[in-house]
Order: structure tokens, then C-alpha cells, then sequence
């Protein structure tokens, strides 16, 4: 393909806005597998609640990272990174332009601009701060994160306790500060990334949530939150969709109020997705329905890329 980068289109949006019909055609018409950015979508067991992609839209195009975890795989942002980075350099042998789409915002900034070298954490290590946190409260872990890192200790949300666990975690992983790996730094890729966003007025996206919510109730979504629930203190099932109907499965909610929870919870996610997004001045912002305006960007990019 001569000197001229290959492209890595990037298909974002809040969840519920129309990511997964349009992703098909602009792979279709790319000629383009779709590398899926949506963090829950990973877990196989996970499919009604994820919306993720049905037996015959995998058929159409080649999908990766849909359902290739099991619930108790430990995964993260930083491993998606090394993973993606891998596989394009393969794909990019046959193709110029590969899509990428889905809305968790960590995983796409990690591809697109890079995240910093932080340990794995172990698992003994982990249940260790959590059984601490349960027994003890927050207080003993603020006071750890004080001594190892003070600079990290005058920057978090300090009520923030999955925070503070996390920071506390690396900096005994690490053995050195939290705060030394955050470097922030934008990493450079040998590839041109071209991010399309997908935005709805907040009106009409509300309303798709709760009608995919009430199509995953009709879909199964109870049965498949009941299977899962004997593993529901696992990360991968810290998520909306699942939390309520255990709640449910618990006795501690009517099964009507936690549906109107996971609806409530899906429209709390978008905002906050909508917020991350809106401060990345490279995205372009289109309606779902303006999928020729979207090819047409797309056609543009390329052509000024490899002319």
C-alpha cells in the first residue's frame, strides 16, 4: 500500500443510539471487518444485556471481540490496547480502511490514543483490599493511599471507594506511586484514525432506551441475569442490566422497579458517555439516519489519505 497509512474508522456513540445497523453497513460497504469497542459485549454469557450483535449480523460481517471471554477472564483497557494494536497490523495487510465501533470510552482512548503502562493486578491482591474495604470500611485504604502516594491521595474523589481501591492496588502492584505511571502521554499509531460520532436529541434517545429494555425483558434478559446471578461478585457483572435484576433475584426490589431501574441507569450511562465524548474535539457528529453523509465523510478522508 506504498507510504500511505492505512485508516481505522471509529464508530462512538452512547449506548441505545444506533451504533450496531449502521456499523454493518459502513462495513459492508468498506469491505471491512468490525472490531467492537463495547467493553460487555466480550463476555459470551453477557448477550441480551450487551446488545450485542445477533447470530445473523455476525454472519454478515466478521466481528472480534464479541463473546470471546468467559465471565471470570480478567480483562482491561490496557489489554484490549496490545490486542487491537496486534490485530491490525494483520488486518491491515489486506485491507486499507477497517472499522472499529462501540461506546466504552476507556477501550476506544486506549486504541486511539494510548493508556498508561499500569501492572495487572492480582487476583489474591484484590480479594485481599476488598475483604479489607467490607470489614473496615474506606478508612484504611485512604490511609494506605496517603502514605504511598500523597499526590494521588490530594487528587481523588476521596468517597470515591472503587477509586481509591484501584489506586491503592497499583501502587502495591507497582511498588511505586500510582501517580509516577500517569503520564497521560497521546501515543502515535502508524495508522490515520478518523472518528465518527453518533448523537441522537436526548428525547428520542431516551425513548430508544427504554424500548430496547423492554425488548431484552421480552428477549429473555430475566433468564439470562438468572444464570449468571451465582457469579454476580464478578467485575464483568458490575453493570446495568444485571445489578437490578439482582436486586430482584435478592428480594430486595419488585421485578417492575427494577426494570424501570435498569431503564432509569441505561439513560444515567448515556449522559455520562455523552460527556466523555463531547470533549474530543477530533470526533465528527452525525444522526444515524445520515448514513450517506457518513460515507461520503468517510470517501473524502480516504481519498485525500491515499491520492
Amino acid at each position: 500500500m506504498g507510504n500511505k497509512p492505512p485508516v481505522l474508522i471509529v464508530l462512538l456513540g452512547p449506548t441505545g443510539v444506533g451504533k450496531t445497523a449502521l456499523s454493518l453497513q459502513l462495513a459492508e460497504r468498506l469491505g471491512s471487518p468490525v472490531i467492537s469497542a463495547d467493553s460487555r459485549q466480550f463476555y459470551r454469557a453477557l448477550q441480551t444485556g450487551t446488545a450485542a450483535p445477533a447470530k445473523e449480523e455476525l454472519e454478515r460481517v466478521r466481528h472480534y471481540f464479541v463473546g470471546n471471554l468467559q465471565l471470570t477472564d480478567y480483562y482491561s483497557a490496557s489489554q484490549f490496547e496490545t490486542d487491537v494494536l496486534h490485530l491490525l497490523e494483520d488486518l491491515y495487510q489486506n485491507h486499507e480502511t477497517i472499522l472499529m465501533s462501540g461506546g466504552s470510552m476507556m477501550y476506544i482512548d486506549a486504541v486511539c490514543k494510548g493508556i498508561d503502562d499500569i501492572p495487572t493486578i492480582d487476583e489474591t491482591l484484590r480479594a485481599d483490599l476488598k475483604a479489607l474495604y467490607e470489614k473496615e470500611g474506606i478508612e484504611p485504604i485512604r490511609n494506605q493511599l496517603k502514605l504511598l502516594d500523597p499526590v494521588f491521595y490530594k487528587q481523588v474523589a476521596l468517597q470515591n471507594h472503587k477509586r481509591v481501591i484501584h489506586a491503592l492496588e497499583i501502587c502495591l502492584m507497582a511498588g511505586k506511586p500510582y501517580s509516577s505511571l500517569r503520564k497521560n502521554e497521546v501515543k502515535q499509531r502508524p495508522f490515520k484514525i478518523v472518528k465518527i460520532g453518533l448523537q441522537r436529541d436526548r428525547e428520542e434517545l431516551y425513548g430508544r432506551i427504554n424500548r430496547r429494555v423492554d425488548e431484552m425483558m421480552a428477549q429473555g434478559l430475566l433468564e439470562e441475569a438468572r444464570a449468571v446471578y451465582p457469579f454476580r461478585h464478578l467485575n464483568s457483572l458490575n453493570t446495568v442490566g444485571y445489578k437490578e435484576l439482582f436486586n430482584y433475584f435478592s428480594g430486595g426490589w419488585t421485578l417492575e422497579f427494577a426494570v424501570e431501574k435498569i431503564k432509569q441507569n441505561t439513560r444515567i450511562y448515556s449522559r455520562k458517555q455523552m460527556t466523555w465524548f463531547k470533549r474530543d474535539t477530533e470526533i465528527r457528529w452525525f444522526h444515524p439516519d445520515e448514513a450517506e453523509a457518513i460515507f461520503c465523510h468517510i470517501s473524502d478522508i480516504s481519498t485525500n489519505i491515499h491520492t
